[in-house]
């Protein structure tokens, strides 16, 4: 990797990566009287794949969530495009440009696959909701358009088969990449993967794998994401941030990640839930 700069760097393969679109700076997180995170600071760069891990209890899943904006840090500052984000709901960070997946499938079960895709899009529609109960002029333009945006969400993440079939009735490896495909569909610049492998069979990591990848390539989507799975972070990913306990022990490409000795011995300690 060339020398990183706020600008941005190219990676060992070639790829130019843009500059800063989120920063993290001394962040520490706070529930009562435990700490979860503790003065943590990181970036992440437009178009890379920036992967954070740890051991189990480490501060991954509240990090994420300071990240998505659902939980506010108690010390330290979010910036997003240069500018200190204020403290907002949800659907504020959603418009933002921010979507996430979750490490418990958060689907509508009765719904098909179409639909809980479909719901994606709400931050994208503009019509009032009058207009969408009698479902004429400007509604119906908008909601084909955006029938025709998750109609190539579908065909791009293969499940052309399953689009009217009830969530509920998929395989679980299938109900994540409908998951995958419900965060696509609001046009993140930011996606969030809260562990996409949990649970997966080597085949269904290996076709997750290469959606992410292809996600990033296709759509130039900077992506960030939690995992357990070290052989898939080590693939997948730009950069690398590591926590332990609720501090950064390690923070660089997954070569230089590898080789740090006190990451090694996190990783060799027992797991502490």
């Amino acid at each position: 990797m060339n020398k990183m700069t706020s600008e941005g760097y190219t990676t060992a393969d070639g790829r130019k990566i843009g500059g800063t679109l989120m920063e993290m700076k001394n962040i520490t997180l706070r529930f009562g009287g435990v700490v979860a995170i503790k003065d943590i600071s990181f970036d992440i760069h437009e178009g890379e794949i920036r992967a954070i891990i740890g051991p189990n209890g480490a501060g991954k899943s509240s990090m994420l969530n300071v990240i998505s904006g659902f939980y506010v840090p108690s010390e330290g500052e979010v910036r997003f495009r240069g500018q200190k984000r204020p403290q907002m709901r949800p659907y504020q960070v959603a418009q933002q440009g921010i979507a996430r997946t979750f490490q418990n499938i958060a689907l509508f079960k009765g719904m098909s696959t179409l639909d809980n895709i479909m719901t994606g899009r709400i931050t994208k529609m503009k019509s009032n909701m009058a207009q969408q109960a009698l479902w004429w002029g400007a509604a119906q333009r908008e909601e084909d358009e955006h029938r025709e945006a998750v109609e190539k969400i579908i065909d791009f993440l293969e499940i052309q088969a399953i689009r009217k079939t009830p969530v509920g009735r998929l395989p679980y490896g299938l109900q994540k990449r409908v998951e995958l495909g419900r965060a696509l569909a609001a046009e993140p610049k930011l996606l969030l993967l809260d562990e996409p492998m949990a649970g997966m069979n080597v085949e269904e990591k290996e076709d997750m794998s290469r959606f992410i990848l292809d996600v990033n390539d296709e759509f130039g989507t900077t992506i960030a994401l939690i995992e357990h799975d070290m052989g898939v972070v080590m693939d997948l990913s730009d950069r690398v941030v590591v926590m332990d306990y609720g501090k950064k022990i390690g923070d660089g490409t997954p070569d230089e990640v590898r080789g740090n000795q006190e990451v090694i011995d996190a990783y060799l300690g027992v797991s502490h839930d």
